[in-house]
């Protein structure tokens, strides 16, 4: 984070006993906020479809910026991506750490500068990897700049739907990971209250990730007095959409065609054939909190704990299993037929044809038939003889005693196949609770530099976590389904003792639980390597290495003493 993104978090730290909550009141307020602060927050290019804010500008208009211009000498503008309401969203680039960023910009003197400000602040001090982050906060030379991620390698679900409704996997995850979002969001006191498909976006990892929180209704002015139920009737539509491809509304919006005037809201199987049962009643569990939801009449989801707990519920829905394409049939060509170098012949005409000799029934084939005869005879007679005399060798060994060593893959007859490491593609915390230890760190786990590495909180109870906590872990992407039979766990902590096991899951996602997933091996050391390895290696995409023990240290640079653990290395092999 930035110099002045850091300060403005201490002060947000540090300016009070207000607590969260508080704060998140001020971020959806339509007011003034209390305390007049430079903090963070922001969400990404997101809404060019219109603002949805319920108070007028009024005498404020956009600043008039260009591509080039450069904020607190270090961000330059490249790209306006939306203006309306008053603000304007921009691409830039952050020239000091070379990265791509996104900033909103507003007047110093517009009616809601102070509710964009305070909701950067709340939304930062969150700090969860399931929202896009916020950088800087800032109020300067009359204007207002909010600075934010860039996902360069994310896409929209209003991109993804363009082309067609998700597979039902994909539908699964993302109201599984956006709820569980939100649900803890709210626990803060924080809502989102413009959650549309632009404010969703998938990763390649296929993490889905969440834009916006507070500040985007803070830029427009949207309060509710209900934002549990407005957020869960949001993730409801969300999901409507992403099994059907039609907004769950009479008016067409983000690029979706709404429902046919006059008939209300359709269950999405009654929509669209081939629909998810079990998702199609949650979408509608989400969106109807006022009466009947669906067939089996169950009741409705009023906020995203109650979509969390009913998504839990429902029978899990594994991924799709991969397809192959069957090669296409050979076709030989007309050189192999034997006409290369042969006029065609005319259309119509008959081709007399010859009746083909029997197989090596010509000269040069009665003498490659001979030929071929003495040398399978002279091979059997060599063979024979050498087998002879390798048992009469062994005879004699045996009667001046000598020994002869073998290991099992002699006694077999089969040489060992040599490990084959397995390259990781990604990396991200696993934590059902919705507690990460260090979520951002995960990556440092396999950067090949043991220096760097991923730790856990310190705990006061040890060295089994359990009941305070189940257990700390990292799911990892090897790219492709791999067979894996062994992984080194490298250590930064030595004692008694560290504990870990590993599992074969379907996704890097906090929300699979771990009883649905497939054990691989356990693994216990009381050093700085762990080695885990199974008898019958296990074909998966993703590996979660899951701690459940870990040893007594003593207090560091980084945390106090108690039990605790960090992960240097981790490498797989097959």
């Amino acid at each position: 984070m930035a110099e002045r993104s850091t300060a403005a978090v201490d002060v947000a730290d540090s300016s009070g006993d207000e607590p969260l909550t508080a704060k998140a009141d001020q971020s959806t307020a339509d007011g003034v906020a209390l305390n007049r602060e430079r903090d963070t927050d922001s969400s990404k290019s997101e809404e060019a479809q219109g603002s949805g804010g319920k108070e007028s500008p009024g005498r404020t208009s956009p600043p008039e910026l260009h591509s080039g211009h450069k904020l607190a000498r270090r961000y330059r503008l490249e790209e306006c991506v939306t203006r309306l309401d008053g603000f304007s969203s921009w691409r830039a680039v952050d020239e000091k750490l070379r990265r791509a960023v996104g900033v909103h910009l507003l007047p110093a003197d517009h009616p809601r500068a102070r509710s964009v400000l305070a909701a950067a602040r709340s939304s930062a001090l969150l700090g969860d990897p399931r929202f896009v982050q916020v950088l800087d906060a800032v109020e300067e030379n009359d204007l207002v700049y909010v600075v934010h991620e860039w996902l360069p390698d994310a896409t929209e679900l209003t991109t993804l739907l363009a082309t067609g409704p998700l597979e039902v996997h994909e539908a699964y995850q993302m109201v599984s990971q956006v709820s569980q979002a939100m649900a803890a969001a709210h626990r803060e006191g924080l809502a989102h209250l413009k959650l549309t498909p632009g404010a969703v976006l998938r990763t390649s990892s296929g993490q889905w990730r969440i834009r916006g929180l507070a500040v985007n209704a803070a830029l427009r002015g949207v309060t509710s007095e209900t934002p549990q139920r407005t957020d869960t009737e949001a993730i409801g539509a969300l999901l409507y959409a992403a099994l059907t491809q039609r907004w769950p509304y009479e008016d067409d919006a983000y690029g979706l065609s709404g429902l046919p005037k006059g008939v209300g809201l359709i269950a999405p199987d009654q929509v669209r054939a081939g629909v998810h049962r079990g998702l199609s009643e949650l979408a509608m569990r989400a969106l109807v909190n006022d009466g009947a939801t669906a067939s089996r009449q169950e009741p409705p989801c009023t906020t995203p704990e109650e979509l969390v707990k009913a998504v839990g519920e429902m029978p899990r829905i594994r991924p799709p299993e991969p397809t192959f394409t069957a090669p296409p049939e050979y076709q030989r060509t007309t050189y192999q037929q034997g006409s290369y170098g042969h006029p065609a012949p005319h259309p119509g005409a008959t081709q007399a044809m010859s009746a083909p000799l029997p197989p090596l029934q010509t000269r040069t084939g009665k003498a490659l038939k001979w030929t071929v005869s003495a040398l399978l005879i002279a091979a059997l007679g060599l063979g024979s003889w050498q087998l002879a005399d390798a048992l009469m060798d062994h005879g004699k060994s045996d009667e001046t005693g000598n020994t002869r060593t073998t290991d099992e893959n002699d006694k077999n007859g089969v040489e060992a196949k040599p490990a084959k490491p397995i390259v990781i593609k990604g990396a991200a915390e696993y934590y059902p609770d919705g507690k990460p230890q260090h979520a951002g760190d995960a990556g440092l786990t396999y950067d090949k530099d043991s220096s760097t590495y991923w730790r856990t909180y310190s705990y006061k109870g040890g060295p089994v976590l359990a009941p305070f906590k189940q257990g700390v872990g990292i799911v990892y992407d090897l790219g492709s389904e791999q067979d894996v039979a062994e992984a080194s766990i490298g250590l930064y902590y030595t004692g008694d003792h560290t504990t870990a096991t590993l599992y074969a899951t379907d996704s890097l996602s906090s929300s699979t639980p771990l009883g649905s997933m497939t054990k691989i091996a356990s693994g216990r050391t009381s050093g700085k390597e762990l080695s885990i390895s199974t008898k019958k290696a296990v074909k998966t995409r993703y590996v979660l290495v899951w701690i459940t023990a870990v040893p007594n240290a003593p207090g560091d640079q980084f945390s106090s003493a108690g039990f605790k653990q960090a992960i240097t290395d981790v490498k797989f092999t097959g």
